[in-house]
């Protein structure tokens, strides 16, 4: 019996760029780099909710449940294999292009199929190396939802659409989410001569560190008025502990949100003990009650680790 069924689905590709060079180059080498890559590419899907849906040669197609969720792993996904590409010589660098779609697709077991895998495709072939381009479907639904800027790269060919599919470049680092009007384009997505803006995978890199680096800033600032001010006005108690709490929770919560490093759930678990803990020893009276909710957070974890394994192992 078929297992065919359509669905609605956001379908994100990659492949590398100039992998046939890097082969001719260093075959062993380039195998090694390239499952460095795709074991770090399968983490972060997994951890926004993805499903590598398939490998081929250099090429890897996923899929998610959710629109956003797909262009924030590809965001992330583009960081971290800056990050493992920057102690290389530039060419032996594995550039991956990630192109994004969200479409009808048919189903067939673990598989997909059809016009929507086939524009995710096209997109990524039309992406600088280290950079993504979305469809206009993408666009709609992310534009006022993550905070990265958008570039129109025109109507791209599309073997069975007639007219072709709008795309747009991701671009990081700016708050802009407007569509930039249609100009010639660059091998880059850039349009218009004279334009200096870092390739699309260095923007990322820099926004989001940025981004973090004002956070942290801000709630350093504030944080250090406060304990001022309970100084300056000292009577005995030292009453900033609290919202001096309040603030490294702020801060763990953010961090936790923004890395790619550690599983949410389990980062998330490991705060809530650290903020009973910190609650305890703060208020404490002789007894150390914390122990009762940190057993259960740590039932929790274990769970959520076998849980994680078993996911790991089923793809």
């Amino acid at each position: 019996m078929s297992d065919m069924r359509r669905k609605l689905t956001t379908i994100f590709s990659a492949d590398v760029q100039d992998y046939s060079r890097l082969m001719g180059a260093d075959e062993e080498g380039t195998l090694a780099t390239l499952k460095r890559h795709r074991d770090a590419m399968a983490r972060l899907i997994q951890a926004y909710g993805g499903r590598v849906v398939n490998t081929w040669g250099d090429g890897l197609i996923a899929e998610f449940p959710s629109v956003v969720e797909a262009v924030r792993a590809a965001i992330d996904v583009q960081n971290e294999l800056a990050g493992l590409n920057a102690d290389r010589p530039s060419a032996a660098r594995m550039l991956y292009r990630i192109g994004i779609n969200l479409g009808d697709v048919i189903a067939d077991g673990s598989d997909i199929y059809g016009d929507g895998v086939n524009v995710a495709a096209r997109l990524q072939a039309s992406a600088p190396p280290g950079g993504i381009v979305i469809s206009s479907t993408v666009y709609d639904q992310v534009r006022n939802k993550v905070a990265v800027g958008f570039e129109f790269l025109g109507q791209l060919a599309v073997k069975n659409i007639e007219g072709g599919v709008a795309g747009y470049a991701v671009r990081i680092g700016t708050a802009e989410d407007e569509a930039v009007p249609a100009r010639p384009a660059d091998g880059w997505g850039r349009q218009g001569a004279g334009n200096d803006r870092a390739p699309v995978g260095e923007e990322t890199k820099t926004g989001t560190a940025g981004a973090r680096n004002r956070v942290f800033g801000s709630l350093g600032f504030v944080a250090a008025g406060i304990v001022a001010i309970n100084l300056l006005s000292w009577d005995g108690v030292f009453w900033a502990r609290w919202p001096l709490l309040a603030f490294a929770l702020v801060a763990t919560l953010f961090w936790i949100r923004r890395t790619t490093q550690v599983d949410r759930g389990l980062a998330l678990l490991g705060a809530a003990g650290a903020t009973v803990v910190a609650v305890n020893l703060l208020s404490f009276e002789g007894t150390f009650w914390a122990v009762w909710p940190l057993l259960g957070i740590a039932i929790a974890a274990g769970l959520r680790w076998l849980a994680r394994g078993r996911g790991g192992a089923r793809r």
